[in-house]
């Protein structure tokens, strides 16, 4: 099991899909992991909350309703509010134009939305291994991509 760094406990979580965020806090939950996960179910409701109050990190889909998660990173990153905010993107898409993208506007990782549940529990488990409280991470290109397994 993974151990959480103790100051991530608010994490946040851009998606609109309802089985995909359910998915992913069960294996925030089959891995006891201590941490309080809020879900913004558009873009627009993500920013909302992100300036109401700021979690220890955030978790992206890049295709939500009302604002994609493109035009949420590029508001993010242009605020000096969130500088020091871990973003992961987390996505189905696969394709070199949007990684490299959010490799070059300042997420941390990106990670693929994996095929299994047994993918999703080592994805999350090498993600709060981390210490991002801690670690400035902005990676290597050939560290930028999590992939499962």
């Amino acid at each position: 099991m993974a151990e959480l760094d103790e100051e991530v406990k608010n994490v946040l979580m851009a998606e609109d899909d309802n089985e995909d965020f359910e998915i992913f806090a069960e294996a925030v939950r089959e891995l006891s992991l201590q941490i309080l996960l809020t879900r913004a179910e558009n873009g627009e409701v993500l920013m909302k909350i992100l300036h109401e109050r700021l979690p220890d990190m955030l978790f992206l889909d890049i295709l939500m309703p009302c604002k994609n998660g493109k035009d949420c990173l590029l508001e993010i990153r242009e605020n000096r509010k969130f500088d020091d905010l871990p973003i992961i993107v987390y996505s189905g898409l696969r394709d070199f134009e949007t990684v490299e993208f959010c490799f070059r506007k300042g997420t941390n990782m990106f990670v693929y939305k994996p095929h299994s549940f047994s993918e999703l529990i080592d994805i999350v488990q090498k993600i709060f291994a981390i210490n991002w409280s801690k670690v400035k991470y902005y990676p290597r290109r050939a560290d930028f991509v999590l992939n499962p397994l």
